[in-house]
């Protein structure tokens, strides 16, 4: 039996109090991080292979079904406000098209074949990473996605909570981040889910960091898209160049961006 399958350690769950069910999610979700910290050496080496490709143009696909699909496309869709890259350097794709981000789509997850058909519009190409998310390491969608990725030269991950499945036999770089039974019995969305995140994460941040998207520990790139964001990289123009809030805001409205600003600041220092 898969581990993500396996019976709840909690039972009788429906006569638990609401501080036993918070306490007792707690509990589990506590072991997670501990769980990723096995897989770093793995993580490390898939890492690793995705910037260099990155530098010569290549970018990373996200691919999964349900929940393992949207957290893709979550992480996905943070990195241009973040990182200020552009929409296609990673992109998420998800079984059953977009509609299937608000709303499961019926046997979606089925056909192995239909990644391939999804990720076309894009090209993909020999310089490009294919990272295949399932917590159960069983999906067919995901699976035929990488197997076909794979045989075209792409470098090839994944991310799933069960040990030695079909899909790590897949790829080239399988992350297992094994967290145990669910608290309520196989629902993967919970400590699976999590896990998926936190590796997410540390993959798209540590590229970003790679290919010199960050500067210090601040998000220079970050798109200034609205007010909160506007402050915030003022702030970080503040501290950078040692100046006040009205110098800042100039600076940041005279270059629309972060690392401009600060360079533009500095030239001006020089000069």
């Amino acid at each position: 039996m898969l581990t993500t399958e396996m019976t709840s350690r909690y039972d009788h769950l429906e006569k638990m109090t609401v501080p036993q069910i918070l306490g007792a999610i707690n509990e589990e979700d506590l072991t997670v991080a501990g769980a990723v910290s096995r897989c770093l050496p793995q993580l490390g080496a898939l890492v690793t292979e995705i910037v260099k490709r990155m530098r010569r143009g290549g970018r990373l696909f996200y691919i999964g079904a349900g929940t393992s699909g949207r957290l893709g496309i979550l992480d996905a869709s943070e990195c241009p406000p973040t990182f200020g890259v552009p929409d296609d350097w990673i992109i998420g794709i998800i079984a059953g098209g977009d509609g299937a981000i608000r709303k499961a789509v019926e046997f979606a997850e089925d056909d192995a074949g239909q990644a391939v058909i999804d990720l076309a519009e894009y090209a993909p190409n020999e310089d490009d990473t294919v990272i295949g998310i399932a917590a159960s390491g069983t999906t067919p969608y995901v699976i035929g996605g990488v197997k076909a990725f794979r045989e075209r030269g792409l470098l090839t991950g994944c991310i799933t909570c069960n040990e030695n499945t079909p899909l790590a036999a897949a790829v080239e770089y399988p992350i297992e981040v094994v967290v145990g039974p669910e608290f309520l019995t196989g629902s993967t969305r919970m400590k699976a889910g999590t896990a998926q995140k936190l590796v997410l994460n540390m993959i798209s941040t540590t590229v970003m960091i790679q290919l010199g998207r960050v500067e210090g520990n601040k998000m220079v790139d970050m798109m200034l898209s609205n007010n909160k964001l506007i402050d915030r990289g003022a702030g970080i123009v503040m501290k950078e160049l040692g100046v006040d809030h009205p110098t800042a805001q100039r600076l940041i409205s005279q270059t629309r961006s972060v690392r401009a600003a600060i360079e533009a600041g500095r030239a001006a220092r020089v000069g």
